[in-house]
């Protein structure tokens, strides 16, 4: 785990008091009817990148139930600008989260996106409130898909104290409740199989990481950001051939669709120390020369800190 995001988990357990205000314990995040038949397309549509079309679906939800229509919008928005690297997509779902409101989890899932794009943008402090607001509320539901979205917020936390003696760990079972999470969860399962990857990734269990892409990929066949995480397991597992096979695809994959966005360039800084660990000199120089433009340059606030750290620490950026 990275240093930013132990202070963001401190800020959490530390910022005031966790939240309870949503007592009732009928709160739920389950749908029915249109709305339910809607929201599953909006799922469908976002995991096969088709962003537009599941926009469109979120939004026929606003005359039935505007706080609703409001978080899947965003969260579409979210997804948009993991994959494309749409900047504006992220800043935009975070004003429009600000704004608006929904009702019980609703609201609370609307918080949590909320600190998650508060926090990508720079605003660690706003978004670590956002998300422990949000964590008071699942935590007093039993609604399932509440409790995993509890269980991220409480793996974190656990993990930020587990160095401390006679302090409780829960960390298995939190991980077990977003397994089951992962495979039932027809709305949700994009939003937990994500964290709960790199929750094995950082515990060292690439292979358990990369069953659960495999997983992933089945429902969402070819999904270039899972594509991504598969390579990041592969080279953790030293199956470095593996990884730059796909890395290279997902390169020239994110080039044709987006441009030379966020994500083509984890792809070559990612390249740079697989050949690295290949020995393969001439294939690392050439992805290193690519990053050594200007056009890599205005990317770089966005990179993600700790790959941008690996390539400083050995000498490779």
């Amino acid at each position: 785990m990275n240093f930013d995001l132990r202070l963001w988990i401190m800020l959490m357990v530390f910022s005031f008091p966790l939240l309870a205000h949503a007592q009732k314990s009928d709160f739920s995040l389950e749908l029915s009817g249109k709305l339910k038949t809607l929201a599953l397309e909006v799922t469908e549509k976002t995991m096969a990148c088709e962003y537009d079309k599941a926009l469109v679906a979120a939004q026929k939800m606003r005359p039935i139930n505007a706080g609703v229509s409001c978080v899947l919008e965003n969260i579409v928005r979210i997804s948009r600008f993991d994959d494309r690297g749409d900047t504006t997509a992220l800043k935009n779902a975070s004003v429009a989260l600000e704004k608006c409101r929904a009702y019980g989890l609703w609201d609370a899932l609307r918080e949590f996106e909320l600190g998650y794009t508060k926090s990508t943008l720079g605003s660690s402090i706003k978004g670590a409130l956002y998300t422990r607001s949000a964590a008071g509320i699942f935590k007093s539901s039993k609604d399932v898909d509440a409790e995993a979205f509890y269980s991220i917020y409480a793996y974190y936390i656990d993990d930020s104290f587990s160095w401390l003696p006679f302090v409780s760990d829960e960390r298995d079972s939190l991980l077990s409740v977003l397994h089951e999470a992962s495979k039932t969860s027809v709305l949700f399962w994009p939003l937990f199989v994500t964290p709960l990857v790199w929750m094995h990734y950082d515990r060292e269990e690439y292979q358990t990481g990369l069953d659960l892409l495999d997983q992933a990929l089945l429902k969402a066949p070819n999904h270039p950001v899972f594509i991504q995480m598969k390579a990041d397991m592969l080279y953790r597992m030293k199956r470095y051939a593996d990884a730059a096979f796909i890395y290279e695809g997902s390169a020239r994959d994110y080039e044709a669709r987006t441009g030379k966005s966020i994500r083509y360039w984890c792809a070559a800084a990612n390249l740079v120390r697989i050949y690295n660990e290949m020995k393969n000199i001439p294939a690392r120089n050439r992805w290193q020369k690519t990053m050594k433009t200007e056009s890599f340059k205005a990317i770089r606030p966005w990179m993600p800190r700790s790959l941008m750290d690996d390539l400083a620490y050995k000498k490779l950026l």
